[in-house]
């Protein structure tokens, strides 16, 4: 079997406590056929950038490379999060474009190719992932690199008139076209790089449903939605009730019912949007006032951001105006946490809640949902309320899927989610968990590494 050689822009370092999802789904793959993580250290370094750390565990070999913190700053923190992030999250108004940063971030994404490149052997499997990394493919390919090459895009991709909109968009998106295979959370996200290549890429989409490029080279495009360790989850979420940090969240509930959401403070995640959306539940169904209590849990993430602090802020005014206006001497309508919990924890927390809150404005996928679903007991299982503009609206149909722009809509569906009964709640959620069990994160990683050898 021929080597994997994986690539992002963090690597899970054994004995390092970095293992999510995709972390699982990756080391699962490498494991299988043995190969080589390679991506940064985490370290900023005042000099000597580029000097790689080598570990190996088993078949695996984990290569990190340092990055000064000017690289970090315009590659990380300025090009990758402050311009590509907005911009594929379709915030045009909060995309930060600067040819500086956008410069670094070619160089950072070119030191990664000379690294990497003498390490490859020709017969490898590269795997290249998110939107720190588009350009590395074409960059090895530049160095000679004719191994196959495939690249994973986490978040999503928006229209085609919005990538035009980014200054020197075609330098950054025909890199693209030097992987053999481009895969996408969801069907609506390829076709959306197909219809940019055919507008303002040069390129053309073939009737046997191939790309060509505009020098004739001929690759792939296709969704390929991730999934997560369902079984894994279910059991987490089954022993987590003897959590102490879960056995208080129950027991400060009092009988009433939990709703709950678990998000990156970060602007695509539309929690002011789902905080008005929750005062507004609180207006149009007083009958139900004082019966569920709504935590949201949001760790703070890019905290030197103004955007960010000004989100925290703005959340913080918002969750003491719904308390203020309706909390009583027993009873407050939001908590309110930016605290970090274990993800065992978390799956616990997802079993104790009625109602699963998760409406971002965008997410590529959102593994949140899959997980609240996953982590229900199947003899009294929750209902997720799922915004219709994330991925796993697209898998997750027996969720009460809404838009949310539209408050009453959500007020409505929080509502509904709360009163639904034993048998139509068992329905969905077994429909949802079947689908989960069958497409995993084993079956993600499988099927995208199938057709990117064939």
């Amino acid at each position: 079997m021929t080597r994997l050689v994986v690539v992002s822009n963090r690597v899970a370092v054994p004995g390092e406590n970095r293992a999510g999802g995709l972390a699982v789904g990756l080391l699962a793959a490498l494991k299988e056929r043995g190969g080589l993580w390679f991506g940064w250290s985490g370290k900023t370094v005042k000099e000597g950038s580029g000097t790689l750390h080598r570990q190996k565990d088993g078949d695996i070999d984990y290569v990190t490379m340092d990055l000064s913190k000017r690289e970090v700053d315009g590659y990380y923190n300025g090009f990758a999060n402050r311009t590509l992030w907005p911009l594929l999250h379709f915030r045009l108004d909060l995309v930060d474009y600067d040819r500086g940063t956008r410069e670094t971030y070619h160089k950072v994404n070119a030191l990664f190719a000379d690294k990497l490149a003498p390490l490859l052997r020709e017969d490898d499997i590269v795997w290249i992932h998110d939107y720190h990394l588009i350009p590395l493919g074409a960059l090895l390919r530049e160095r000679g690199i004719g191994c196959r090459i495939g690249f994973f895009l986490h978040i999503p991709m928006p229209s085609a008139d919005l990538l035009q909109a980014m200054p020197d968009h075609l330098r950054l998106f025909s890199a693209l076209y030097a992987y053999d295979l481009v895969g996408f959370q969801t069907q609506r996200d390829a076709d959306r790089f197909q219809t940019y290549l055919r507008l303002f890429g040069g390129g053309r989409v073939l009737d046997n449903g191939e790309l060509e490029a505009p020098g004739g080279r001929r690759f792939r495009a296709a969704a390929f939605p991730i999934g997560i360790d369902t079984e894994l989850i279910a059991r987490q979420a089954g022993t987590a009730a003897t959590k102490a940090a879960v056995k208080n969240l129950r027991n400060s509930l009092r009988d009433r019912q939990l709703a709950i959401g678990v998000d990156r403070l970060d602007y695509s995640k539309g929690l002011p949007e789902r905080f008005l959306g929750f005062e507004r539940y609180l207006e149009r169904h007083p009958d139900q006032r004082g019966s569920l209590t709504y935590l949201q849990i949001a760790p703070v993430s890019r905290g030197d951001v103004t955007e960010y602090r000004q989100l925290r802020s703005q959340l913080e005014q918002i969750a003491g105006h719904i308390n203020g206006g309706h909390a009583e001497p027993d009873w407050t309508p939001l908590r309110y946490v930016n605290q970090n919990f274990t993800h065992a924890t978390l799956t616990g927390f997802y079993r104790a809640a009625a109602v699963g809150l998760v409406t971002p404005l965008r997410d590529g996928m959102n593994l949140v949902a899959k997980e609240y679903v996953a982590s229900q007991d199947p003899e009294d299982p929750g209902v997720l309320v799922l915004s219709l503009l994330a991925g796993a609206a697209d898998e997750l149909k027996q969720a009460l899927l809404v838009n949310p722009h539209d408050l009453d809509g959500v007020a409505d569906a929080i509502a509904t989610a709360a009163t639904m009964s034993l048998s139509r709640r068992k329905e969905r959620w077994h429909a949802m968990m079947e689908h989960l069990r069958t497409y995993d994160i084993n079956h993600w990683r499988r099927s995208y590494l199938d057709a990117l050898e064939g």
